[in-house]
């Protein structure tokens, strides 16, 4: 009898307690092996950029991504699905715009620029002044007015080649174009034209946000972005003759704020349903190409660490959304929206995990947390080494996650190779066909096993 009991107990616990449980090498690897041959992040990112194309804040484009986000997360059979509304700045670029370089009276060489993200227009007719050429603040400064005003500025400090960081190099030059015109108009410049944020030369003028800060509408003057080309070509021959003149229209208006959403996703956690981690990317992008990399990337591969989540039948202990940001490129509202809403319900973000570096090869993550939390990530490096990912180091996040910061969270953001991202960043050539399958699904498969890691381990 005794010996029956035994056998009995034997059985039942054989059928109550699973005989094996997966390692999380064998996790991970399935992770890699679903997006590599059942990922949807591409099919997502084709749909995106193809059918629905730019999504500037407040234009049909952005409009139409978010009803095709909701949609979509719609599908993969989240606990939770939700649009939250957030006010976003309008700006239309308007006609084409158009340059060129004035050697002497009838004799001009058209050139490549765009209207600065926020900029305003130029007069109907255009303008057309001398120009000085500056590489920095402090050289518009030891100028001073007697020899800038009614002349246009041209900002020419090209982004430094010999940092392997690239967006160091970016950030190391990207003020000439945010705060350009702020800074020429102290002086009474007419105008402001920038190099383009670019490593290669090329005739295509990169766009970007700009500001006027406090200053009143009569005084703000047009900004515009030119070619690292055209750029090379004014500066020699500003060399060769300073009575170089310079022209250009453009007829980009500021509207009023219209409103628009975050699309959120949620998994609900089976152990800390009150505590989020939050993965997410922007919707929104700038209107000269379809935006693939910057940032339609960084939206699917978040919409995948979700999927694959769910089909590797995952139940996470954390709440975990995915947070499809609007307006990072010319506001930021989105992001300071989810945080600010965050704040007033009370809800503890204990990790947030953002894509905003295009949809190359990953190479790792960069941290933004206390020395406890770079610890318990360093040792999990052995498990995404047989992916060839390697960098895990303090540094930034990302701009739409930042407002979460607190003491306690954890920051992360994906780091693909950056060596080519500023080719195409802000760009009419960032679209669709500059993206690569495999790279682009490698960094979902990356996001989706630190998110699981973080679930698993929690924060320290």
């Amino acid at each position: 009898m005794v010996k029956f009991k035994s056998t009995f107990f034997l059985l039942a616990l054989l059928i109550t307690v699973p005989v094996f449980s997966q390692s999380d090498e064998e996790v991970i690897k399935e992770f890699y092996k679903q997006s590599l041959t059942n990922g949807k992040s591409y099919d997502w990112l084709n749909y995106l950029s193809n059918q629905i194309g730019s999504r500037l804040s407040g234009s049909l484009g952005a409009e139409k991504a978010v009803e095709w986000g909701k949609e979509e997360l719609d599908k993969l059979g989240l606990d939770k699905v939700w649009l939250q509304p957030v006010m976003v700045p309008k700006w239309v670029r308007g006609a084409k715009e158009y340059a060129f370089i004035e050697s002497e009276p009838g004799k001009t060489t058209t050139v490549n620029i765009c209207a600065l993200g926020g900029s305003v227009e130029t007069p109907a007719l255009g303008i057309k002044a001398n120009v000085v050429e500056v590489h920095n603040f402090e050289e518009l400064e030891a100028l001073g007015k007697e020899n800038i005003e009614g002349k246009i500025v041209f900002y020419n400090r090209p982004m430094q080649a010999d940092l392997i960081q690239t967006h160091e190099a970016y950030g190391g030059c990207v003020n000439q174009r945010y705060l350009g015109a702020v800074e020429a108009a102290k002086y009474g410049a007419a105008a402001v034209i920038v190099r383009s944020m670019n490593l290669r030369l090329d005739d295509l003028p990169h766009t970007g946000a700009m500001t006027y800060n406090d200053l009143p509408v009569e005084q703000r003057i047009p900004s515009a972005a030119i070619s690292t080309n055209d750029a090379e070509l004014l500066s020699t021959m500003l060399e060769l003759d300073k009575n170089v003149k310079f022209y250009f229209k453009q007829s980009c208006k500021q509207l009023k704020d219209v409103q628009s959403y975050n699309v959120i996703g949620e998994i609900t956690g089976s152990e800390f349903p009150n505590e989020y981690m939050v993965v997410g990317g922007h919707l929104d992008s700038w209107d000269l190409g379809d935006g693939s990399h910057d940032d339609g990337a960084g939206i699917v591969q978040s919409m995948e660490v979700l999927r694959l989540l769910k089909e590797s039948d995952i139940k996470p202990k954390h709440s975990i959304r995915v947070v499809l940001f609007m307006n990072e490129e010319n506001g930021l509202r989105g992001g300071k929206k989810y945080a600010e809403v965050a704040e007033q319900k009370g809800e503890k973000h204990v990790f947030a995990l953002e894509s905003d570096s295009g949809g190359f090869t990953p190479r790792g993550f960069s941290f933004d947390c206390d020395d406890a939390n770079l610890s318990q990530v360093l040792s999990w490096e052995p498990l995404f080494k047989p992916y060839l990912i390697h960098y895990f180091e303090k540094g930034e996040s990302g701009a739409d996650v930042g407002p979460l910061k607190n003491d306690k969270i954890v920051l992360a953001g994906l780091k693909p190779d950056s060596q080519r991202y500023f080719d195409y960043h802000h760009a009419s050539n960032d679209t669709f066909d500059a993206i690569n399958k495999r790279e682009l699904e490698l960094g979902a498969a990356s996001m989706t096993s630190l998110m699981y890691l973080f679930d698993k381990y929690g924060v320290k």
